[in-house]
């Protein structure tokens, strides 16, 4: 039987990003699949009170080593985006609309890769056109169905849920209504799917 792990990420989370490489790669090898779980991490961190590391000197300075450090280990294409933080938002929302059309995979890798492994700046309305443009998307259509209501309640109810079930921060891997936090978290996670 085929068991599924629930990937929650924020494409913000340069930690998300390095989980989704490894996940990607880990699914091909194993008999697990993938669910991806979009969630908007400044919101779900306000309502479970926590501060990101981004906002914490200590600890956003450590961030930028320890990212280099764990993609150097698994060789991962990484940059640690200069325009850090990144306001993903409407990115999030972009990967629900993404998933009702189909490219849901397609739409992900682009906007993982353009803000961690090329390190544009995605807070420019010109940069995030060409990013769309590249995918084959009309950036003015995409952002009206980004800003659609419906689709930012989805956003909302997906993010809530997740604080429901006890997820506080991204990347986090659920299997068998267990929570894994963190990247280096997958292998028990995976561990998990073959109970």
């Amino acid at each position: 039987m085929t068991r599924t792990v629930e990937f929650y990420f924020d494409f913000s989370s340069p930690y998300s990003y390095i989980g989704y490489k490894e996940i990607l790669q880990l699914e091909k090898k194993n008999s697990f699949k993938i669910k991806f779980m979009p969630i908007f991490l400044g919101g779900l961190h306000n309502s479970a009170g926590v501060t990101p590391a981004a906002f914490i000197s200590l600890k956003s300075k450590y961030m930028v080593k320890d990212t280099k450090l764990v993609t150097e280990k698994k060789n991962i294409k990484f940059i640690f985006n200069s325009y850090f933080p990144i306001k993903t938002v409407n990115f999030m929302r972009g990967v629900l609309i993404a998933e009702k059309d189909s490219f849901e995979k397609i739409y992900i890798e682009k906007i993982f890769n353009a803000i961690w492994r090329d390190g544009l700046n995605m807070n420019d309305p010109i940069v995030i056109n060409k990013v769309h443009k590249n995918m084959d998307l009309n950036p003015e259509i995409f952002l009206s169905k980004a800003t659609d209501q419906k689709i930012k309640d989805k956003l909302k109810k997906v993010t809530a849920e997740a604080l429901k079930k006890g997820i506080f921060g991204a990347p986090t891997f659920l299997v068998n209504k267990k929570i894994f936090w963190g990247q280096d978290r997958l292998y028990y996670a995976l561990d998990e799917t073959k109970k």
